[in-house]
């Protein structure tokens, strides 16, 4: 379905996706290259920041290319393989991404309200299981997602009221009786969504209960300062997947699932690392520290200067006579 039924906005929606997709990409990247390249930053929480990089990145790239060329060919049609391959990955790794905002609000509660053992429990052995078994899990609920799908048969050539294909719409859109089937999927869906909510509340249940019983306001505001750009993913992620995937059994309305569900498969991957890098200090100043390093690597060699003479602030000649000013301060 498309967002808009007026030809004219489609050149301004195919401009914007792009953008965004390409947004998107380069801040996930450069957010797992900063990680990568610090030594200092190969800790658990950044671990595990990179690998939501690495899942939201496929994640979008799951949606946002198929919805480009749809709106580029002006065709919105998608082969039955292709819908099920689709609906496979963005299941696969929005699930990924849920879980290790989980992961990552453990490891926040172990920091917080067991910082003495943090080194011996969050060991790097635990935290590549800890990786491990979040995309084991996601993979399992994309399976039973999938199978459960291939269950119903389809006419040849139906609509699908989204954007991308999603399992819910599909469910909808199946010729025999779904309603044994809406029931597992339905529940297949809230033990999906209930067993990381459940392990994000109860984490943050415990954090909140260790600073309440500390007496430094100043140790109070660190440790909310760094939950906190954990905490604005995790709002941003949730009530919008959990609106578009459970919304639909209550009350469905196309128009306002579309855009649901453009917000947690694109804009929350997109907002993602800019609200990580601003909320974290440690983020923000390697990024900065590399791009000043990597762009002095390609100052002209005629810009440095060969005495101390020069660099106080006098002129010196160049190779056709004509005098330069040296900054006091390059």
């Amino acid at each position: 379905m498309r967002l808009s039924d007026y030809p004219e906005l489609h050149p301004i929606l195919y401009g914007l996706f792009l953008s965004m997709y390409l947004v998107t990409v380069l801040g996930n990247i450069i957010m797992i290259l900063a990680v990568s390249s610090d030594s200092h930053l190969h800790t658990p929480m950044y671990i595990f920041l990179s690998n939501l990089s690495l899942a939201d990145i496929c994640f979008i790239s799951t949606t946002i290319p198929k919805m480009i060329a749809n709106i580029q060919t002006q065709s919105r049609l998608i082969s039955y393989v292709g819908c099920l391959t689709q609906m496979l990955i963005l299941i696969l790794f929005g699930c990924m991404d849920g879980m290790l905002l989980t992961v990552m609000a453990y490891d926040r509660f172990v920091a917080i309200c067991h910082p003495l053992h943090y080194s011996a429990i969050m060991s790097p052995h635990f935290c590549a299981f800890l990786v491990l078994l979040s995309f084991v899990f996601s993979l399992l609920d994309s399976q039973m997602h999938n199978l459960i799908v291939l269950q119903f048969t389809y006419f040849k050539d139906v609509e699908i009221s989204n954007v991308f294909c999603d399992p819910s719409q599909l469910l909808n859109l199946a010729c025999s009786d779904t309603i044994p089937n809406n029931v597992v999927m339905y529940f297949v869906g809230a033990i999906s969504g209930f067993i990381p909510i459940s392990g994000i509340f109860f984490s943050y249940y415990k954090i909140v209960s260790s600073l309440l019983r500390l007496s430094s306001s100043g140790g109070k505001y660190k440790a909310l300062s760094t939950c906190g750009s954990h905490l604005s993913v995790v709002c941003l992620f949730y009530v919008t997947a959990t609106g578009v995937y459970l919304g639909s059994a209550v009350s469905y309305s196309p128009r306002n699932c579309a855009v649901a569900s453009i917000m947690y498969t694109v804009v929350t991957p997109m907002l993602n690392p800019f609200i990580d890098s601003m909320k974290n200090r440690d983020i923000s100043t390697t990024c900065h520290r590399h791009l000043i390093h990597d762009s002095r690597k390609y100052v002209p060699i005629h810009c440095f200067l060969s005495s101390q003479k020069d660099y106080e602030g006098n002129k010196y000649e160049g190779k056709n006579g004509s005098n330069h000013s040296i900054p006091r301060r390059y």
